[in-house]
């Protein structure tokens, strides 16, 4: 008897931006696998679940990720309805299409359930749209955490110099320094704006700004730490402090 995988999108953080069939699916979980996710998304997870904590921060895993492939699969050969639980949406640099790959080649169905994305619901509401008709006609995004096996870097720092649109970058806090003196190196201005946005849409969340010339300091100097969103580009002159989700704090 195989049961089925849910791999669902949990979205950017606050349980009104998960999807209903997200919230669907959860209630009806038997076994739930979760990332390092918001209490109040954690809270949802039904109480006669079973709750596996795959929680990553950096460095540090509470469960390695083939580790994480051969439970899903051991779950599912149990009959279980088993649930995927990631941070905003499985397929942007949530290693989903790897998770799928696995289910596959064991021969699980599958179900995929997208999330809202942290890389866009984070910018805008603090009041940073990605693209603007008057800043920016194109996006790119990109992580700041690549995989540590590979023998070079696939990111191609001279194309993103020259971009005229917007650069999001997710899991970039630590590598901020880098990311910075790598554009510059390769043509972009040190006057673009940068926003660096932390803890996007819980009531912790902060936002810093500067130039690609000074942002590290200023991250540096304010104690900025992930989980953030770092924005580059000119849709960052567009951010109010005093504006979150569209209402006054």
């Amino acid at each position: 008897m195989t049961g089925k995988v849910y791999l669902v999108g949990a979205g950017p953080g606050s349980r009104d931006l998960l999807t209903l069939r997200a919230k669907e699916v959860l209630e009806q979980a038997e076994v739930v696998l979760y990332d390092r996710l918001a209490m109040e998304i954690i809270r949802m997870i039904p109480d006669g679940a079973e709750r596996i904590d795959c929680g990553k921060s950096g460095s540090r895993h509470t469960m390695e990720q083939e580790e994480i492939e051969a439970t899903m699969v051991r779950k599912a050969r149990e009959g279980k309805r088993v649930v995927r639980l990631k941070g905003g949406d499985p397929f942007l640099f949530g290693r989903g299409g790897e998770e799928l790959e696995a289910l596959r080649k064991h021969g699980i169905p599958v179900e995929l359930v997208p999330g809202v994305s942290s890389a866009i619901a984070v910018p805008g509401c603090a009041g940073i749209p990605v693209t603007h008709r008057g800043y920016a006609s194109q996006v790119t995004f990109l992580t700041g955490h690549e995989d540590p096996s590979k023998e070079s870097s696939a990111i191609d720092w001279k194309h993103l110099a020259a971009s005229p649109g917007t650069l999001v970058i997710l899991m970039g806090v630590r590598q901020l320094p880098f990311i910075a003196a790598q554009l510059q190196e390769h043509g972009m201005a040190a006057t673009v704006p940068v926003a660096v946005i932390e803890r996007g849409l819980q009531p912790e969340q902060r936002v810093t700004t500067g130039t690609l010339g000074d942002i590290a300091d200023r991250a540096r100097e304010q104690g900025v730490r992930p989980p953030a969103v770092i924005v580059i580009g000119d849709v960052v002159r567009l951010w109010k402090e005093e504006y979150l989700c569209g209402a006054k704090k």
